[in-house]
């Protein structure tokens, strides 16, 4: 009776017949089969999944957070700061936020005094502050007294259009596209209440749109609706203080840094000293700056992810709107869609043609490997040297994705793809004729290294015309069989009656002796090695005899080479 198989065994055993039966099946046609398959996905996805993209903004947000080069936040570019230190010290008396508008009125007047370039409010003014008519006409009169003072609008759902009376051409700023434009849409809209902002026409959007997985990136410079175009905040200040202006719709922002990267005053601190007798801060402090004032207490919630932050206050992502405005340094993505898809689909078929062409595994992996590493170095560099951002990670994943899986299968089947003149005896039955040359290294053993055995084993393969089997005896054994080092067995088996088989095998024979000496030259062995061979011929069994029969022709070979040489001597 039979001992039971080991639990522990039958996994080994069923994803060794899975490997032979993928091995039989496919062969090396796999990869290529795995390079169609992987050609229809990536095509598909570039067209209506958008996959790779999604990994393109993950890869985007490691390479900014990580980068070498960070560009240096606008020193001309100052935030006064609504912090929670300033709604707790204005609260003693001006109450909690929202202020009397007359405090910003008063701000703004002082301000002016030291000639700034620009004063941004990131506050909308939407209502009018019914309990203080007096305060709202002091900060009108206060505003309409200036010339660089920006006010942000705000654009509600499209939705909502038609319930609006908001004409585009009624919002200062505001032009149309072309001649097509419709002149009686109207736009949900949230516009400054007062009317010195109005008037002074300096409106833009402050709308700040998220990508798909909420994460803001991208910075909108217009919208077009109903083909008008609506500028966005930084935008207007663009077009006013005359610096360059994206023609793209969208940008990607060039981040300075994680929040409070700009220099950032506290509001209150400012005012208590603007409109105090004796004056404690610089009197240029802001002459010539652009002045943001906003807020970054998270009791006011203006606060979105960005690549740099869970909590990126809202008025330092303007800041960098306009800081990348100003320098004409925004991050250029081109749409090189088609580039991408072609560059994927390259790097996908040159491993499968690596694969399938049967690459020595060291010198393929080090290539695929050095090839990657150079596409995300060049995605990496420019990130960091230029203000065009080219991002290979899609490629790059899929790449690696296809190289996985191949590599895997090549795992599992290597032992079942490689030519084994005894795999082969025990799939036919009958008697065969094997043919089995020993070739032995004299001198120091170990002279070859693992990777020099592979290549020698590899070109051997191809040397010739017949089908061989070539192993290296590498001595890992104990005992008697350490005896073999670096001794090499070339096998090969024909069918008995079959003279053309012969005269090939003979062939072979020569050509391998003649190849042997300038490999191991090639491959660091000494150039005076002793290299010695034997050939033996005998009769195999084919079929489950097939083992003992090789084993048998060994051993005889081995005998047969010893009493040679001693007949020799």
């Amino acid at each position: 009776m039979s001992s039971p198989v080991p639990l522990s065994s039958r996994p080994r055993k069923i994803l060794g017949r899975l490997s032979d039966f993928l091995a039989k099946k496919w062969k090396n046609g796999f990869y290529l089969y795995l390079a169609g398959i992987f050609t229809a996905l990536i095509v598909f996805d570039a067209f209506f999944l958008h996959f790779a993209a999604e990994m393109k903004q993950t890869a985007f947000d490691m390479m900014v957070r990580y980068r070498v080069v960070v560009p240096t936040p606008d020193k001309d570019i100052v935030i006064v700061d609504i912090n929670e230190a300033s709604l707790a010290a204005m609260s003693k008396e001006y109450g909690r936020w929202p202020w009397p508008r007359q405090v910003l009125g008063e701000f703004v007047e002082q301000i002016e005094k030291q000639r700034p370039q620009a004063v941004v409010f990131d506050i909308l003014f939407s209502d009018p502050d019914v309990y203080n008519p007096d305060s709202d006409a002091y900060f009108d009169a206060a505003i309409a007294a200036t010339g660089n003072t920006f006010f942000p609008m705000l654009r509600l759902d499209p939705a909502d259009d038609a319930l609006s009376q908001i004409k585009p051409a009624m919002i200062p700023g505001v032009v149309a596209r072309d001649n097509e434009a419709q002149r009686d849409a109207t736009l949900a809209m949230v516009l400054p209440h007062f009317k010195a902002a109005l008037e002074g026409s300096r409106l833009g959007l402050h709308n700040i749109t998220p990508d798909a997985d909420g994460i803001v990136r991208q910075y909108p410079v217009y919208r077009d609706d109903y083909g008008w175009k609506i500028p966005s905040l930084p935008l207007r200040i663009a077009q006013q203080l005359k610096f360059p202006q994206p023609e793209a719709q969208r940008v990607l922002l060039n981040w300075r840094g994680r929040p409070f990267t700009y220099r950032s005053v506290s509001f209150s601190d400012v005012f208590v000293d603007l409109t105090s007798k004796n004056k404690q801060r610089p009197p240029d402090e802001f002459t010539g700056k652009i002045v943001i004032i906003g807020s970054t207490a998270p009791s006011l919630f203006d606060v979105k992810p960005t690549p740099l932050s869970r909590m990126h206050p809202g008025v330092e992502i303007l800041a960098t709107a306009i800081d990348n405005f100003k320098h004409d340094d925004y991050l250029r993505f081109p749409d090189a869609r088609i580039a991408y898809l072609l560059l994927t689909l390259a790097i996908v078929w040159a491993t499968a043609w690596g694969f399938y062409r049967n690459i020595g595994q060291d010198k393929f992996d080090r290539l695929f490997g050095a090839s990657q590493f150079i596409l995300l170095t060049i995605s990496y560099a420019s990130i960091n040297f230029t203000t065009t951002y080219i991002n290979l990670t899609g490629p790059v994943t899929l790449g690696l994705a296809y190289f996985t899986l191949a590599r895997l299968y090549a795992f599992a089947t290597g032992k079942a793809l490689e030519t084994s003149s005894v795999r082969t005896s025990q799939e036919h039955g009958g008697e065969l004729h094997g043919v089995l040359m020993l070739i032995r290294l004299g001198g120091q053993a170990g002279v070859l290294s693992e990777g020099a055995r592979e290549k020698i084993r590899r070109r051997l393969e191809k040397t010739g015309s017949a089908t061989k089997s070539v192993e290296i005896l590498t001595g890992r054994q104990k005992g008697i069989w350490d005896l073999f080092e670096d001794t090499l067995a070339i096998s090969w088996l024909r069918p008995a009656d079959d003279e053309d088989s012969r005269l090939r095998i003979v062939r072979d024979i020569s050509e391998v002796a003649r190849a042997i000496r300038p490999l191991l030259r090639k491959h660091a062995a000494t150039a005076d090695n002793d290299v010695n061979w034997f050939v033996h011929e005998g009769l195999i069994i084919g079929g489950e005899e097939a083992r003992n029969s090789w084993r048998a022709l060994f051993a005889e070979t081995l005998l047969r080479w010893k009493e040679t040489k001693k007949g020799k001597s």
